[in-house]
């Protein structure tokens, strides 16, 4: 039985002590703030109950997997999952718009020759054929297997994309996921779907490989489900089975540093000065701080499998307190894409600057994220620039970003503005707070292709004993992914370097 020191309590890193603790080791988690869930916190106010981080779960199987290895009790058991159908409804910027359903190609292949014409749901259909080759080429290395030794393979482009022919010229194929929006979707509102799945994850349409592909498919494959309550039960029944399981937390504990003993991860070293000895080290938070946990010590290899030194975007988000019943048949997820997605795609990517958001206005249907059926909990959210090339604590920008996001979102709720009792807003500064990752930067999937640009550090370091989870490590951000790295990072303990993935 190992000591083992978990630092942070986000989704990955309660993942991993959950699966450790059933192995029979003893497990303690230290937590910088005074609660658990990392990126899935909640906010309340007269009766009122918001999600402040992801609101939505894709792929459940992986925490399914997770409650019936660390116990008898299903995930089902704990938390109540239902499948958001329509997935997510779509306002375009010509006023057009279409209501995808879920997990249903067939049905969504119809919709969309509804909504924009006949011939575009056989365009989409087609494309979703050549996503599913990526995500059948790229599942076990990307989301259910360690990080490859030779990760570099992973730099080849696993998309199929078309060649399309041209007069004395050599064929031209799709790299970027934009190129596949014009090349092979004809652009237009069709190309502004798929590229509203990369900018979900604070991904460049312009430069993100053609492998992005995989994260529509994903939603299309496997659909969006919604806990009851919000996604913070999710991080409550996890916390419980840890709990359950002998896992031992203490809040409001910041580690300050990694103690090494004979090449060894061998402990933490707490901001009060406390000293706590460990066999084994797991950083769940974000690996960039491991530069002040680690003075001095360089934990990367070459290449891709090191922390992402640029500050990636962040988001914002502000929660709307309204009056008035949500009515029947409201879409839980609905996506207003930007009237100007280049001036948007600069702001948030180069930023600063001003650009029109796309926005994602969310309304779910549960009596218990609002005091009566007379009123209505919605949340928008943007994707934006990390502080840092914004300064997110300006209260005028605040403002009138805030103002922004409900002009937007009032394109898809009637009456937003004259039904609004107050509102709350999340900036990324808000994000780095409740996360600790720095700037508010959201960790997005690992993806093959762009040489191997889009990869997160592995779930082993070159400091034996020290173990890397959560979004910022292989295989990346999303509550799916994250949960996949505890998965990994105790297989790894378990069963030693030669563990080859989850089955």
């Amino acid at each position: 039985m190992a000591r083992i020191a978990v630092i942070g309590a986000g989704a990955g890193a309660m993942a991993a002590a959950a699966r450790l603790a059933v192995a029979g080791h003893r497990v303690t988690v230290y937590e910088r703030s005074s609660t658990y869930g990392g990126a899935l916190g909640r906010f309340e106010r007269d009766g009122f109950v918001f999600d402040t981080g992801p609101a939505l779960l894709r792929l459940p199987a992986v925490y399914r997997d997770l409650f019936v290895k660390t116990g008898k009790e299903p995930l089902e058991s704990r938390v109540e999952l239902a499948p958001v159908d329509p997935a997510s409804r779509h306002v375009f910027a010509d006023g057009s718009e279409v209501s995808l359903p879920n997990a249903s190609r067939a049905g969504v292949i119809s919709a969309l020759d509804d909504a924009l014409g006949a011939g575009a749901g056989e365009r989409w259909g087609a494309f979703l054929g050549r996503a599913r080759e990526t995500w059948d080429r790229t599942r076990r290395p990307l989301l259910e297997e360690p990080l490859w030794p030779n990760w570099q393979v992973l730099a080849r482009e696993p998309y199929p994309a078309l060649k399309q022919r041209r007069l004395l010229r050599p064929p031209r194929q799709a790299a970027t996921l934009h190129e596949i929006a014009v090349q092979e979707l004809g652009g237009g509102r069709l190309g502004a779907l798929l590229e509203s799945y990369a900018l979900e994850y604070g991904l460049d349409p312009a430069s993100v490989p053609a492998a992005a592909a995989v994260l529509p498919y994903m939603e299309h494959a496997f659909g969006s489900w919604y806990v009851r309550g919000g996604m913070r039960e999710l991080a409550r029944a996890m916390y419980e089975r840890c709990l359950a399981r002998k896992v031992t937390f203490v809040f409001d504990a910041e580690v300050t540093l990694i103690r090494e003993k004979d090449g060894h991860a061998a402990g933490v070293e707490l901001a009060d000065g406390t000293v706590v000895e460990a066999d084994r080290v797991v950083c769940g938070a974000d690996p960039r701080g491991l530069r002040r946990m680690l003075p001095g010590r360089t934990l990367w290899e070459t290449g891709r499998v090191g922390p992402d030194e640029a500050a990636r975007p962040s988001r914002f988000t502000v929660l709307l307190a309204l009056r008035g019943a949500r009515p029947e048949g409201t879409a839980h997820r609905t996506v207003v894409h930007s009237p100007d997605a280049a001036a948007e795609a600069r702001a948030v990517f180069t930023g600063p600057g001003a650009g029109a958001p796309t926005v994602t206005v969310l309304r779910p249907d549960d009596p218990a994220v609002r005091p009566d059926e007379d009123h209505e909990a919605v949340t928008l959210t943007a994707t934006v620039a990390p502080h840092g090339p914004v300064d997110w604590t300006e209260k005028a920008l605040i403002a009138r970003y805030a103002d922004e996001l409900i002009t937007a979102a009032a394109r898809a709720v009637p009456g937003l503005r004259e039904r609004l009792l107050w509102q709350e807003v999340r900036t990324p500064v808000r994000v780095a707070e409740a996360t600790g990752a720095e700037s508010g930067s959201v960790p997005a999937p690992s993806l093959a292709g762009a040489r191997a640009a889009l990869l997160h550090p592995a779930n082993s370091t070159a400091l034996p004993g020290l173990h890397l989870a959560g979004g910022w490590a292989h295989p990346g951000g999303g509550l799916a992914h994250a949960g996949m790295s505890g998965a990994l990072v105790a297989g790894l303990i378990v069963e030693g370097e030669d563990f080859r993935g989850s089955q």
